[in-house]
């Protein structure tokens, strides 16, 4: 790809305002390209965009709440109508509750899957419909649970094998049209994704997901190398696609 063709480029990312989704619109921005960052956090998608701005990129920070398709809509008319139509759009947001099934209430559960699983449908749906007939990216954000599943993750588990297996039907369905639809599976990753679990039970965690032999690997990935990974996805010229990546730190040395 060309340095004029990468200069030209529109990027959306969904949960922008922190983490992975941050660090993927800053390496966007980075390239010169112009970035629509969604996200249901005012202040920290504002702090997005600046550092979208600080690394020379064009920002373009505008509500999203993925779980709605009012929202998801008037999310791609308002950083389209500013950008122009998206050549990327990468879904990354994410929640989850963590909790024996039996235990999580039917409104967490309905939180869980219509934000991972519903939410990436939807902005998938409107991606495509504005993508047809040009070179673009379909981006899907997973997570290494869903080939070592997790206790007490069930349910953002079961969300994110819904996702790769959309990513997988995609490619499918998009063959032929110039649309490239890939997964990029991380491993532990240094975000704030956890942040508002209950800190007293993240010790019991740890310890039960030990008993399974899932806590082996010591190395944890910062968020710019998940939006490195992104990046060369994103760049490959038009004849080459990549279904799937899975990204893990190495163990420290």
């Amino acid at each position: 790809m060309s340095s004029s063709e990468r200069d030209q480029r529109v990027a959306l990312v969904t949960g922008a305002s922190s983490g992975i989704g941050r660090a993927i619109g800053e390496a966007f921005g980075a390239l010169g390209w112009s970035v629509g960052l969604g996200s249901r956090s005012d202040e920290q998608r504002e702090d997005a965009a600046e550092a979208v701005r600080a690394a020379g990129g064009t920002p373009r920070p505008c509500p999203l709440d993925v779980s709605d398709p009012a929202s998801v809509d008037e999310w791609f008319a308002a950083c389209e109508e500013g950008l122009g139509s998206a050549d990327v759009v990468v879904s990354n947001a994410g929640i989850a509750h963590p909790g024996a099934l039996g235990e999580l209430t039917p409104e967490e559960l309905h939180q869980i899957l219509a934000t991972d699983l519903f939410g990436t449908i939807l902005v998938a749906r409107r991606a495509i419909q504005s993508m047809r007939g040009r070179i673009s990216d379909l981006v899907f954000i997973s997570s290494d649970v869903t080939r070592q599943p997790r206790p007490q993750l069930a349910t953002y588990g079961a969300a994110k094998a819904g996702v790769e297996l959309l990513a997988r039907t995609l490619a499918l369905e998009l063959e032929g049209t110039g649309i490239r639809s890939t997964i990029v599976r991380v491993g532990p990753t240094t975000t704030n994704f956890a942040a508002k679990w209950d800190p007293t039970g993240f010790a019991d965690l740890m310890a039960n997901w030990g008993r399974f032999g899932l806590t082996r690997r010591e190395g944890v990935l910062d968020p710019r190398d998940v939006a490195e990974a992104v990046v060369r996805v994103v760049t490959l010229p038009p004849g080459i696609h990549v279904p799937e990546i899975e990204l893990h730190a190495t163990e420290p040395y």
